[in-house]
């Protein structure tokens, strides 16, 4: 029996005590570079998409006039964005550079949190596991990616351009919409995930590739309304966000499919 099977409920509560210290140093650390280079994470990474060049907008043009819409092709934006509180400012620079410092350090995460449960899992578990943080890290990336490069610009495109008459002028706050880019970026992040989760779902016998194909039109209309939860209710955003979702489903499908088929085969 290993030392770790011998622990007691409170070594192991110790022990996770530490991975938790371990990842929120981790997390600061990534803040403090983040808070050191302002100029770079607002002017270039938290406003770029306000900026009519940004890379993305012209693709989406085109990808939304495929689709038989006209929109993303007018991306000169006139809305200000204010800081309304003495603090405000303040407060923004130091809780995004939580959220970047988060991120990236989210495989260091990942390998605290592997390294906390592993000890629990039988040898063959263990070996199956072993490319675990790095396609979660991977995944969990491209979502970031797909959420800044594409939700985040379909966002404010939308609601940094819609009216309900000539007289109101948008001016946001910067809070809210830095909380518009963070809720962008993490959500996709996480959706993306999504491969992962089934993967340990049909594991534990919870989900099974029949289960999954059985209740595709189900899964298909959960995807349309995170879509429309997470980007404005414009038709081409949401066509444009369901698609990946769908993709991942989809994927998520053939996973759950050779998960069942090897432990067939050791059964």
């Amino acid at each position: 029996m290993t030392q770790e099977k011998e622990m007691s409920f409170i070594d192991h509560l110790e022990e996770l005590r530490w991975h938790i210290i371990r990842v929120t140093l981790a997390v600061v650390a990534a803040a403090l570079i983040a808070f050191l280079g302002k100029s770079f994470l607002f002017d270039i990474l938290i406003f770029g998409p306000t900026k009519p060049d940004f890379f993305t907008y012209d693709l989406l043009c085109k990808a939304s006039s495929l689709l038989g819409f006209d929109s993303f092709c007018d991306t000169n934006f006139q809305f200000e964005i204010q800081s309304r509180t003495m603090a405000g400012q303040f407060s923004a620079h130091i809780w995004t550079s939580i959220t970047f410092g988060f991120v990236i350090a989210f495989p260091y995460a990942l390998y605290e949190f592997w390294k906390f449960i592993s000890p629990g899992l039988y040898s063959n578990e263990r070996k199956n596991s072993r490319g675990f943080i790095f396609i979660s890290s991977m995944l969990f990336f491209l979502g970031v990616l797909f959420g800044y490069f594409v939700v985040c610009p379909l966002s404010i495109n939308f609601l940094g351009t819609y009216s309900v008459a000539n007289q109101v002028h948008n001016d946001f706050d910067l809070n809210s919409y830095i909380a518009l880019v963070r809720a962008s970026v993490l959500a996709s992040g996480l959706i993306f995930e999504l491969p992962i989760i089934i993967y340990y779902l049909t594991k534990v016998g919870l989900v099974t590739p029949e289960f999954l194909k059985r209740n595709r039109k189900y899964a298909l209309v959960i995807v349309l309304i995170i879509s429309a939860i997470i980007t404005p209710p414009d038709v081409a955003s949401q066509i444009i966000v369901a698609i990946p979702v769908i993709i991942l489903y989809q994927v998520s499908i053939f996973i759950s499919r050779v998960v069942l088929k090897r432990q067939q085969r050791k059964s």
